[in-house]
Protein backbone atom coordinates (compact mmCIF):
# COMPACT_ATOMS: atom_id res chain seq x y z
CA UNK A 1 0.00 0.00 0.00
CA UNK A 2 1.10 3.43 -0.51
CA UNK A 3 0.05 6.63 1.35
CA UNK A 4 0.74 10.15 -0.06
CA UNK A 5 0.32 12.92 3.00
CA UNK A 6 -0.17 16.58 2.09
CA UNK A 7 0.22 19.87 4.02
CA UNK A 8 0.68 23.38 4.07
CA UNK A 9 -2.84 24.32 2.97
CA UNK A 10 -4.74 27.09 4.65
CA UNK A 11 -6.26 30.18 4.14
CA UNK A 12 -4.11 33.31 2.92
CA UNK A 13 -4.76 37.17 1.55
CA UNK A 14 -4.68 37.59 -2.05
CA UNK A 15 -0.86 38.44 -3.27
CA UNK A 16 0.31 35.97 -0.25
CA UNK A 17 2.48 32.94 -0.57
CA UNK A 18 1.76 29.19 0.55
CA UNK A 19 4.35 25.83 0.60
CA UNK A 20 2.59 22.94 -0.11
CA UNK A 21 4.30 19.51 0.65
CA UNK A 22 3.21 15.82 -0.05
CA UNK A 23 5.21 12.72 0.95
CA UNK A 24 4.58 9.33 -0.61
CA UNK A 25 5.41 6.35 1.70
CA UNK A 26 4.48 2.61 1.58
CA UNK A 27 5.37 -0.26 -0.40
CA UNK A 28 7.79 1.95 -2.69
CA UNK A 29 10.21 0.58 -5.73
CA UNK A 30 10.26 3.88 -7.19
CA UNK A 31 8.20 7.16 -7.78
CA UNK A 32 8.00 8.63 -11.61
CA UNK A 33 6.20 11.44 -11.83
CA UNK A 34 4.87 13.31 -8.96
CA UNK A 35 2.16 16.25 -9.55
CA UNK A 36 -0.29 18.57 -8.02
CA UNK A 37 -4.13 18.78 -9.54
CA UNK A 38 -6.37 21.44 -7.72
CA UNK A 39 -10.60 21.10 -7.61
CA UNK A 40 -12.37 24.04 -7.47
CA UNK A 41 -16.06 24.36 -5.70
CA UNK A 42 -18.53 23.09 -8.61
CA UNK A 43 -15.81 22.75 -11.01
CA UNK A 44 -13.45 19.77 -12.13
CA UNK A 45 -10.36 18.52 -11.44
CA UNK A 46 -7.10 20.21 -13.11
CA UNK A 47 -3.75 20.16 -13.77
CA UNK A 48 -1.41 22.65 -12.07
CA UNK A 49 2.00 21.24 -12.20
CA UNK A 50 3.78 18.35 -12.63
CA UNK A 51 7.91 16.94 -12.13
CA UNK A 52 9.43 14.32 -13.47
CA UNK A 53 11.43 11.89 -12.17
CA UNK A 54 14.18 13.58 -13.88
CA UNK A 55 13.07 17.08 -12.64
CA UNK A 56 11.31 18.07 -15.88
CA UNK A 57 8.83 20.23 -14.82
CA UNK A 58 5.18 21.44 -16.36
CA UNK A 59 2.80 24.03 -15.73
CA UNK A 60 -0.70 25.46 -16.36
CA UNK A 61 -0.72 28.41 -18.47
CA UNK A 62 -2.77 30.23 -14.86
CA UNK A 63 -0.06 29.45 -12.40
CA UNK A 64 3.09 29.60 -14.48
CA UNK A 65 5.69 32.32 -13.23
CA UNK A 66 3.96 32.57 -10.15
CA UNK A 67 4.37 28.08 -8.94
CA UNK A 68 7.04 26.28 -8.86
CA UNK A 69 7.02 22.90 -8.39
CA UNK A 70 10.05 20.91 -6.97
CA UNK A 71 10.57 17.18 -5.50
CA UNK A 72 12.87 15.65 -3.08
CA UNK A 73 13.80 12.12 -4.46
CA UNK A 74 15.08 11.12 -1.25
CA UNK A 75 12.34 11.37 0.50
CA UNK A 76 9.80 10.89 -2.19
CA UNK A 77 8.41 14.11 -1.46
CA UNK A 78 6.96 16.87 -3.72
CA UNK A 79 6.98 20.57 -3.02
CA UNK A 80 4.70 23.01 -4.69
CA UNK A 81 5.74 26.85 -4.03
CA UNK A 82 2.86 29.07 -4.70
CA UNK A 83 3.44 33.19 -4.41
CA UNK A 84 1.46 36.10 -5.70
CA UNK A 85 -2.30 33.73 -4.97
CA UNK A 86 -5.18 34.81 -5.88
CA UNK A 87 -9.02 34.45 -5.35
CA UNK A 88 -9.26 32.14 -8.07
CA UNK A 89 -6.52 29.58 -6.40
CA UNK A 90 -9.14 29.11 -4.13
CA UNK A 91 -9.34 24.76 -4.38
CA UNK A 92 -8.35 21.98 -2.60
CA UNK A 93 -5.09 20.65 -3.88
CA UNK A 94 -4.23 17.30 -4.32
CA UNK A 95 -0.65 15.58 -4.84
CA UNK A 96 -0.33 12.66 -7.35
CA UNK A 97 2.29 10.29 -7.58
CA UNK A 98 3.11 7.32 -9.81
CA UNK A 99 4.50 5.04 -8.32
CA UNK A 100 5.96 1.59 -8.78
CA UNK A 101 5.35 -1.22 -6.68
CA UNK A 102 8.27 -3.41 -5.50
CA UNK A 103 5.99 -6.35 -7.58
CA UNK A 104 5.49 -4.48 -10.36
CA UNK A 105 6.83 -3.64 -13.44
CA UNK A 106 4.57 -0.38 -14.38
CA UNK A 107 3.71 2.60 -12.38
CA UNK A 108 0.54 3.54 -10.85
CA UNK A 109 -1.37 6.68 -9.46
CA UNK A 110 -2.29 7.36 -6.00
CA UNK A 111 -3.57 10.85 -4.61
CA UNK A 112 -2.94 12.33 -1.07
CA UNK A 113 -6.21 13.46 0.86
CA UNK A 114 -6.36 17.12 -0.58
CA UNK A 115 -5.48 19.65 0.91
CA UNK A 116 -7.42 22.81 1.56
CA UNK A 117 -5.99 26.29 -0.10
CA UNK A 118 -8.54 29.56 0.58
CA UNK A 119 -7.42 32.89 -0.80
CA UNK A 120 -9.87 35.51 0.52
CA UNK A 121 -10.72 38.73 -0.93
Amino acid sequence: QVQLVESGGGLVQPGGSLRLSCAASGSIFRVDGMGWYRQAPGKQRELVATITRGGVTNYAGSVKGRFTISRDGAKNTVYLQMNNLRSEDTAVFYCNAQVVSPTSWASRDYWGQGTQVTVSS
